[in-house]
């Protein structure tokens, strides 16, 4: 295990994320000291080798990076305005999920006090940090970036945005977006087949290969709206993908049509400003421009 103090590591919060770090900090040999608000949640990590402190001044006194993986904005504040004193001079990488603007205003924060800071969105959940298919945005102080790049990807592929410390965030949020909105796709769609026998498991034996194959049509869509002609040939049409039937079948079957009539009132709010033929990708203009 290393003795080098400069690369000694304090996690600060040990949800199942910040465990998950930790772990991997710890099985990669670095000299790792926690600290989480609850007892008990580091006895796993203890048993690693990992130190244990018993307040957030005594972890972050121990390294000289800091990684912060709390609860929410509120949270880092509460956690680290405290320790602002002994911050000063050391590194923050923070992947607490927050808001670009509360991202923006951590950085600022830390400038002010002297800290150097790094933000950070994960694209994994705990069981994949480590693993193939993890990945972590960051956006922020690129001197942060390249000095512990071989750290940072212990956890994950490590892609970096800039120095606009917000971008992270807003990426790692619109990435978020498209699962949320395709979760609650499955979600409607396994209710519609439910009142006629078909389980939830059976829906998703079905539903994965074929979503799974429209993740094809992303790169198409884009071409579409990078180059701004929605009437480009080979398009399927806003007025063939009108889901007015897709909406009654819904309410026939008894169920909620909240989530695609949000979908059906983006559809239609283009054929009605007369853009019928163009391609399903124009619905991007009822997001940009909200009614």
């Amino acid at each position: 295990m290393t003795t080098d103090n400069s690369a000694r590591v304090s996690v600060l919060g040990l949800g199942a994320m910040g465990t998950a770090l930790a772990g991997a900090l710890v099985k990669a040999g670095y000299a790792t000291t926690c600290w989480n608000r609850s007892p008990g949640k580091a006895d796993e990590l203890a048993a690693q080798g990992a130190e244990v402190a018993p307040t957030a001044r005594d972890a972050v006194r121990a390294g000289r990076l800091v990684i912060v993986c709390l609860f929410d904005h509120a949270s880092v504040h509460e956690v680290l305005d405290p320790l602002s004193d002994e911050l000063a001079g050391r590194t923050v990488v923070n992947v607490t999920t927050t808001s670009p603007a509360q991202s923006r205003e951590l950085a600022d924060w830390a400038a002010q006090a002297g800290i150097a800071y790094l933000d950070g969105g994960i694209m994994a959940v705990p069981d994949m940090i480590g693993r193939p298919g993890s990945s972590i945005l960051y956006s922020g102080s690129a001197e942060v970036f390249d000095e512990y790049k071989p750290l940072l990807e212990l956890w994950g592929t490590g892609s970096y945005f800039g120095e606009d410390a917000g971008l992270a965030s807003l990426y790692d949020l619109a990435l978020l977006a498209g699962m949320y909105v395709m979760f609650a796709g499955f979600l409607h769609g396994a209710a519609m087949v439910a009142p006629v026998g078909m389980t939830a498991g059976e829906f998703a034996a079905l539903a994965a290969p074929w979503l799974s194959a429209m993740t094809g049509g992303f790169q198409g869509f884009a071409e579409v709206i990078d180059g701004g002609d929605y009437t480009v040939a080979g398009q399927q049409s806003l007025a063939f993908s009108d889901l007015g039937d897709l909406v009654a079948a819904s309410a026939d079957q008894g169920i909620s049509t909240d989530v695609v009539d949000m979908v059906q009132r983006l559809v239609r709010r283009q054929i009605d400003a007369g853009h019928g033929e163009e391609g399903f990708a124009r619905i991007i203009e009822s997001i940009r421009q909200p009614a």
